[in-house]
């Protein structure tokens, strides 16, 4: 059977679903309703959908990004944490066979397994028009999960998009760099102008994907290296040492601290922003090393 074709995605026929049931934006769920057509081809593009992929869509708002998602893949799961978008969800998608609707918290769904009850545990794909305030931790949150996932696909704001992507020594660079390039590759696939929504937002957007990596950098100890990544970005203008130094949750005193930088080959004044992964994951690695010998000389003793 041929597949409905997408007829959501301009402002006259966004507005007049809207009208329709009455909807009212609420601030708390960050909502901005895309009305590109062009924008939602690119989105598909960027996620490279094709005809055998399960996909999980985060916010669909009025359905409008599902119907092109429906269009190119096997099967759509549209989570939804807004109960009044339901009704318009089920008339607008009404038809589409393979398209299902959860009303539900995305960060409290079980995605594991999701994935495993309708895809064979097999890797998902996820898109998503991310409200703005959340974006961060419901990304990182996929990530420590450890998610199947294949990639991620998603509307960040503009400067969100760049610090994911941003190299060392960029004023984008930062701990939200480091963490989800630990995770995945990201790829700039676009940018949006306010223009391109109801509400505008106030701010530029982007679509960015982010493909799970495939050769993980190993590290010795993720939490303790996340810890050392937060307290090297703390303070920009500090120094790398002085940045471990003022963090009281870390168990390093200076001596330890200087012997570790020392070991990795890094200078006393670098600062955090000049260090690669590899660079943090070696870093862990060191002090993790000092500390275990320092407890077990303790326990000696």
């Amino acid at each position: 059977m041929e597949k409905k074709k997408p007829w959501l995605g301009s402002p006259r026929e966004t507005i007049e679903v809207l009208q329709k049931y009455g909807f009212r934006f609420q601030k708390k769920y960050g909502q901005n309703f895309l009305i590109d057509p062009h924008v939602l081809a690119k989105i598909v593009a960027a996620a490279g959908i094709t005809e055998e992929d399960f996909v999980v869509e985060i916010g669909p708002g009025i359905g409008t990004l599902t119907q092109y998602l429906a269009y190119g893949a096997r099967e759509v799961c549209a989570v939804e944490i807004d109960r009044n978008l339901i009704p318009i969800l089920n008339d607008t998608l009404e038809g589409w066979d393979n398209v299902t609707v959860i009303n539900q918290d995305i960060l409290k769904l079980d995605l594991t397994a999701l994935a495993e009850e309708r895809n064979g545990g097999r890797p998902v794909k996820i898109v998503a028009n991310l409200p703005y305030y959340i974006t961060t931790p419901i990304i990182m949150g996929l990530f420590e999960q450890h998610v199947p996932v294949e990639s991620i696909t998603v509307m960040v704001q503009k400067e969100v998009a760049d610090r994911m992507k941003a190299g060392p020594g960029s004023k984008d660079y930062g701990a939200l760099s480091l963490a989800v390039q630990y995770y995945a590759e990201p790829y700039l696939a676009a940018n949006v102008p306010p223009n391109c929504f109801i509400p505008r937002p106030q701010v530029g957007s982007a679509v960015i994907r982010l493909d799970g990596r495939k050769n993980k950098i190993s590290v010795a100890d993720e939490a303790l290296m996340f810890r050392l990544i937060r307290a090297s970005f703390q303070q920009r203008r500090k120094t790398l040492l002085n940045g471990l130094r003022n963090d009281k949750t870390l168990p390093f005193r200076k001596e330890e601290l200087e012997e570790a930088l020392e070991g990795c080959g890094l200078p006393a004044g670098i600062r955090g922003e000049a260090l690669t992964l590899e660079q943090f994951a070696a870093l862990t690695a060191r002090l993790k090393a000092i500390k275990e010998k320092v407890d077990e000389t303790t326990r000696r003793d």
